[in-house]
């Protein structure tokens, strides 16, 4: 059995194709989502979920989250005393999705789809590769986000021809693909995005104005909130994003060292402040069709995806570029599980699918550095050469020729850089390949450079030099940032020694993390209600006694939704 993983900044899905159709499986709490959130009991126990997301502001330096927008880089987080890269943050998400899967599905499950942005680059698509097989999974596929969706939502159609739009806006990141469906063929056209643009931005923004606008600012006197106190205020800010995709305006409010600010937020001054944010979503959009030599009124429909599409202003945005009310039968939330686990269904060839063709693009063109000629016998070094251009469908192989440059060169140096400048200086570098070569004069020597990049985004750069035909291949599978084999093996034998809190009692320890949380937030006589009724489950807790349990965890529930007045849970 081969699940389907949507791997999200904020929030991560785990999905399952069977008896025809995807459906999303539950996790330990019996829900949908599972926070993007790892951090550390008291124990040194590891806690993932929403028992890590309620204790971000109890205990932030112990907790972490939006680690994904780190994914390929060589950053670490400090949690107690152990140090994390992202991948393997990344990898204990994964690994509670994969013990939610075997406790729903019954046995054991290895292998998986994994979803990332489109515009993820080859150093970030092999990180998620490392952190599926630090979780124990094999990899089957990285799937890209958009065109998840576009599974999710075409396959259900796939005798009418249509041209379609994946407008994907996550919570860290924001994926656009054009897509062309016909005859159960879903060609995917072009893609583009941003990986550093996406709900917690709006979010950001919020904070921003709050501090402004309430005084709140000027009463720090240029001081930073406190770990707890930033998170805090961030929760309220996604509180107040929510309510306004449901009533034109709501407040937000903050308690700091005995004072109460708040501030008024409206629709419209929501979306003037995120004018900035907006503008930034048309570009890769425009870009899109661009590549995909589509006009915006030829397309069929357009397809919303990712949680944050759910802010009105967003919808309204979408409706505008495209003269069009989008499509959003579909939870937002899981329309890219769903697609993940569609594509886990065609790898397993379900008799369901048998009619459905998948092809997918490359996000970023890939070539070489060269010396370009720009007078008589004068060449200047460090041009881009793209063999594979950006949105090219893939499987794609290319080939480019190219000739020494210098009288009685002795070596030739491939250097593969990833991007869309002209300079290599401003794209990325991914890999060398140097060989000896025969002592001739300039240009006598040429090289055919063949790139071949596969589904998964592997990319092999073969160089065959003419007329000998010798060939030296380089498979471009690590990158700066990347974990190598050596050390994933050697991680992988860490994080197994570590601690994980059992998945049947996550239910007991994330109520007690986010009653940590409201006993923050009150005062006086409510404070000490609650700490009553903790201390009471707790004490029940160490009985054992699954009755005696239940109606205690209810009885905290309760007293919980009357202090925060039904909004906390």
């Amino acid at each position: 059995m081969i699940i389907g993983i949507d791997l999200g900044t904020t929030n991560s899905l785990v999905a399952v194709w069977r008896d025809g159709k995807a459906s999303i499986i539950p996790n330990a709490l019996g829900q949908h989502l599972t926070p993007s959130c790892v951090g550390m009991d008291d124990d040194g126990t590891v806690l993932v979920g929403e028992a890590a997301r309620a204790r971000l502001q109890t205990h932030p330096h112990l907790t972490t989250a939006l680690f994904k927008r780190y994914m390929g880089s060589e950053r670490k987080t400090q949690l107690g005393k152990q140090t994390f890269r992202p991948e393997e943050l990344s990898s204990m998400v994964l690994r509670s999705l994969k013990e939610d899967a075997e406790a729903f599905l019954g046995h054991k499950v290895e292998e998986a789809i994994i979803t990332v942005p489109a515009y993820f680059s080859d150093a970030q698509r092999k990180a998620t590769r490392v952190a599926g097989q630090l979780a124990g999974l094999k990899v089957e596929r990285l799937l890209n986000e958009p065109t998840a969706a576009a599974l999710a939502y075409g396959i259900q159609d796939t005798q009418r021809e249509t041209k379609f739009l994946v407008f994907d806006l996550g919570g860290g990141t924001f994926d656009v693909s054009i897509l062309e469906l016909f005859e159960g063929v879903m060609e995917v056209r072009a893609s583009a995005g941003d990986n550093f643009l996406g709900g917690e931005d709006f979010v950001t923004a919020m904070v921003d104005a709050f501090m402004t606008h309430s005084g709140l600012a000027k009463a720090l006197g240029g001081k930073e909130l406190s770990g707890s106190g930033k998170q805090r205020l961030r929760d309220e800010a996604e509180r107040v994003k929510r309510a306004l995709s449901e009533s034109p305006a709501a407040t937000m409010a903050f308690a700091w060292e005995g004072a109460e600010y708040s501030w008024e937020c409206s629709e419209d001054a929501l979306a003037r402040l995120c004018e900035p944010l907006m503008q930034r979503l048309r570009t890769p959009v425009e870009r899109a069709l661009r590549d995909a030599t589509i006009k915006a009124s030829e397309l069929d429909s357009v397809v919303l995806a990712g949680g944050a599409t759910r802010m009105p202003l967003v919808r309204k945005l979408a409706s505008r570029m495209f003269g069009r009310f989008p499509m959003i039968h579909l939870d937002p939330d899981e329309a890219i599980a769903l697609g993940a686990a569609v594509q886990a269904g065609l790898k397993m060839r379900d008799a369901a699918l048998d009619e459905v063709v998948m092809t997918d693009v490359a996000p970023y063109s890939l070539g070489i550095g060269i010396a370009r000629q720009v007078g008589p016998n004068q060449f200047e070094g460090g041009h881009f050469l793209p063999i594979i251009e950006r949105n090219s469908t893939v499987p794609v192989s290319r080939v480019e020729n190219v000739a020494t440059i210098a009288d009685f060169q002795r070596e030739l140096s491939v250097k593969v850089y990833q991007g869309e400048s002209r300079l290599i200086s401003d794209n990325i570098y991914l890999g060398t390949l140097t060989f000896p070569i025969q002592s001739k004069k300039a240009g006598e020597v040429t090289a055919d450079v063949r790139f071949t990049y596969d589904v998964s985004g592997v990319l092999e750069a073969e160089v065959t030099v003419l007329p000998t035909q010798e060939k030296h291949k380089l498979v471009i599978t690590e990158n700066a940032g990347v974990m190598t084999p050596q050390e994933v093996e050697k991680r992988l034998t860490e994080l197994a020694a570590l601690k994980i809190h059992p998945r049947d009692r996550m239910e007991n320890r994330t109520l007690v993390a986010q009653a940590d949380r409201l006993y923050e937030q009150l005062l006086g006589h409510e404070r000490e209600v609650l700490a009553q009724y903790v201390a009471a489950f707790q004490s029940t807790l160490d009985k054992q006694e699954p009755v005696a349990e239940r109606r205690a965890r209810e009885s905290l529930v309760q007293m919980m939704r009357q202090l925060e007045g039904g909004l906390f849970l």
